[in-house]
């Protein structure tokens, strides 16, 4: 029997009622009751997921290898998720049922949202609800000043939340994508308010939104500016070593300074924290499997060209990669149902993007095409204590790979898995009932087996780290009563000029 001939035999029993196709439990889109109640309704959920899943068949009866097969998958599912009857007026049924509710005025209120978005974005849904939010206000609000400034960067010192604090410093590297503030959300959400409150001495770096007079910066231009960072730090502290913490692109940036630290022995950092952070290609990902020889040299050309790679171009690229969630949902929310989208301060900080310069932009797609950093730096060579963390959801940077930065530095690593995705793995307070997260204390090479023996903890990671990071940062002394030093005097107040810039 072949699987056309089970398609067809499957459609039979579709349309006389005895087929028991049903979506995935995770699938919200067809949680509206009259899914299940509505012969028509449930005729038309059971051929959309007969015709999505033959379509997945043919895939893989073709045989293609596995990167041809994996973007035919990819493609298939971009198709079949974009045709799904909840995304028209007429297939989904929580719609209709509000036109009739607002006498039509959800109809006119979808129109107007389509328009504006047409305008403003391009055609992609909007998110989030801007007018919720000011950074500095709302977001961004841990008292602090910004210490130093340059062309590159601006430092932010936070002020101490306890009356004696630990000795040495941390140190944050935020990702050059996206603003430093998804550390520092919002009261009760932000990582720099938790590390203040539990006595560690934190200082943020901001980095400048650049534009296309600064196509020319680089990882070494990156490196350079954190070094400087490091410095000013130390000053201000009177500290001669510090611990480091960076996120993502951050991390990608701080893997290369290491190694050369280690080569000048070099023993400022005491250690360091890569946070949903990957150093190798992303071959086995979904980004990796779209990274073809075409479409890197398209990417190097437009950016090179314009100076910049613009921070909508990257949003949207990361929409479409999971499009149910991050285009499809407030297609609907925003078009069909005529409500605003929502006032979410994550999805906020997520659409409040940032450029890369066209130069950092080549080099991390030469890591696409190389599976090595700039420069290939030797990583075994960096022996202090490395905390690696990752999200078990994460699309952007898988966790598997990210477990990998355990196997390439040389010193002491401790990786631990969340139970979240790639923001919300970093955005993940303690009083969360629904978190919790895997330790293993032994690290063998492959990802999966470290996994089948982790030890699953209810809770936030957060704490682990603390405790972790704690033990690296020296004894507690009495609070500093002002911020900054002689030599660099605390300036504005946080969170800076540079995270305002668009």
């Amino acid at each position: 029997m072949t699987p056309w001939t089970d398609m067809y035999g499957e459609l039979t029993r579709i349309f006389t009622g005895e087929s028991t196709i049903e979506p995935d439990a995770r699938d919200k889109r067809f949680d509206d009751p009259v899914w299940q109640s509505n012969p028509l309704y449930r005729t038309m959920l059971q051929s959309y997921l007969l015709w999505q899943r033959s379509l997945t068949t043919a895939v893989d009866a073709a045989n293609l290898p596995k990167p041809e097969a994996d973007r035919a998958r990819f493609a298939v599912s971009l198709v079949t998720d974009a045709a799904a009857p909840t995304n028209g007026l007429l297939g989904n049924p929580a719609a209709l049922r509000r036109v009739f509710e607002t006498g039509g005025g959800s109809v006119v209120d979808g129109a107007r949202h389509m328009l504006e978005d047409l305008a403003a974005r391009g055609g992609m849904p909007a998110q989030v609800d801007t007018r919720a939010f000011e950074v500095g206000k709302n977001l961004a609000t841990s008292p602090g000043a910004v210490v130093f400034r340059n062309d590159v960067l601006e430092l932010i010192q936070y002020a101490p939340r306890a009356e004696t604090v630990f000795s040495r410093p941390v140190l944050f590297i935020p990702p050059q994508i996206n603003k430093f503030y998804i550390l520092d959300l919002a009261p009760g959400r932000s990582l720099v308010e938790y590390l203040t409150e539990s006595g560690f001495s934190v200082f943020m770096i901001s980095w400048r939104n650049p534009s296309p007079k600064h196509r020319k910066w680089n990882f070494a231009t990156y490196a350079t500016a954190i070094l400087e960072a490091t410095d000013v730090v130390r000053e201000i502290t009177a500290e001669p070593r510090l611990n480091v913490a960076a996120v993502c692109a951050g991390g990608m940036t701080l893997a290369p300074l290491l190694a050369q630290l280690a080569e000048r022995r070099d023993r400022r950092i005491q250690s360091a924290t890569f946070m949903v952070t990957v150093l190798r290609a992303l071959k086995d990902s979904q980004m990796g499997m779209l990274m073809t020889p075409e479409a890197v040299a398209t990417a190097r050309t437009a950016s090179r060209t314009r100076g910049v790679l613009e921070g909508q171009e990257m949003a949207r690229l990361f929409a479409w990669l999971r499009p149910n969630d991050l285009v499809w949902n407030y297609w609907a929310n925003n078009y069909l149902m005529g409500k605003e989208p929502p006032a979410f301060d994550v999805l906020y900080w997520n659409n409040d993007t940032t450029r890369l310069p066209a130069g950092f932009h080549a080099e991390l797609l030469d890591m696409a095409v190389d599976d090595a950093l700039p420069g290939r730096p030797d990583l075994s060579r960096v022996k202090l204590d490395t905390f690696v963390t990752a999200g078990v959801n994460d699309h952007i940077t898988p966790w598997q790979s990210c477990y990998a930065t355990t196997q390439m530095v040389g010193g002491r690593s401790t990786f631990v898995l969340s139970n979240a995705g790639h923001i919300q793995s970093m955005v993940n307070p303690p009083g969360n009932p629904k978190a919790s997260y895997f330790t293993n204390s032994k690290h063998p090479a492959d990802a999966e087996e470290w996994r089948s023996h982790a030890r699953k903890h209810s809770g936030s990671w957060w704490e682990n780290w603390r405790d972790w990071l704690a033990k690296r940062s020296g004894e507690r002394v009495a609070a500093p009563s002002s911020l900054g030093s002689d030599r660099y005097p605390a300036a504005e107040p946080a969170p800076g000029r540079y995270v305002l810039e668009s």
